[in-house]
């Protein structure tokens, strides 16, 4: 019988990663699919380093970070009494910076998509820009936010390098179901290994399965509108 634990706390973990991407990327991705300069370049390429830096070394800065002698572990142990490093809200901290690409890019490039005219239209209504985002640009990428919202959960949900470097192994707190397969292997218990890995790749699977065939369907309701 394995242990279901560290599905629950992945499902966890991978939630909370999306909610709070989600918030934090509309209005990134808005300023980055209107903007223009050196300075967006900047952001939109630091943004897309987790994208070709190895998780180790994502999590490697991190752990110097979020330790007691960082400057940011430091900082909030000493002021706030909390310790992020081999903790579930250093978790979410490490997912969400290893994540944001998943999320600000399809985002920013359905923003980017969009007539100009769609936003001047809802400007000479007197629509204020926060009105014109939430009312009228988002309704229209659908597609696009649903992507960002699955690759990111679906990418949380297989992290494996940096939620080990952040949070090593504590049951219960920090081992993830991707640390579970690991400690399995690990152990020669390839019967639980196996079925660890099973369940991830399926839940991987209809995740992204969900995404395309709901792509499908709205573009069939397009062409038939």
């Amino acid at each position: 019988m394995i242990d279901l634990q560290p599905f629950w706390l992945t499902i966890k973990l991978a939630t909370l990663t999306t909610f709070i991407l989600l918030a934090v990327s509309i209005p990134l991705a808005s300023w980055l699919s209107q903007k223009r300069g050196v300075f967006k370049t900047v952001v939109q390429v630091v943004a897309g380093m987790p994208l070709v830096l190895p998780p180790s070394v994502i999590g490697f800065y991190l752990l110097l970070a979020f330790s007691p002698t960082g400057w940011l572990g430091g900082f909030l142990e000493t002021h706030f009494n909390t310790r992020l490093v081999f903790s579930f809200a250093g978790l979410v901290i490490g997912s969400v910076v290893y994540s944001l690409p998943f999320m600000v890019y399809p985002i920013q490039s359905g923003l980017a998509s969009l007539p100009p005219s769609l936003k001047e239209a809802s400007f000479s209504l007197g629509k204020s820009r926060w009105q014109t985002l939430t009312k009228v640009l988002l309704p229209n990428i659908k597609p696009a936010l649903l992507s960002g919202i699955v690759l990111t959960m679906a990418h949380t949900i297989g992290e494996f390098g940096v939620v080990l470097m952040i949070g090593g192994n504590i049951p219960g707190k920090t081992r993830v179901a991707s640390i579970a397969v690991y400690d399995a292997v690990e152990s020669m218990d390839y019967h639980n290994a196996n079925a660890y890995a099973l369940i991830l790749f399926a839940t991987s699977f209809i995740i992204l399965l969900a995404l395309y065939f709901f792509n499908y369907r709205l573009q069939r309701v397009k062409q038939h509108g």
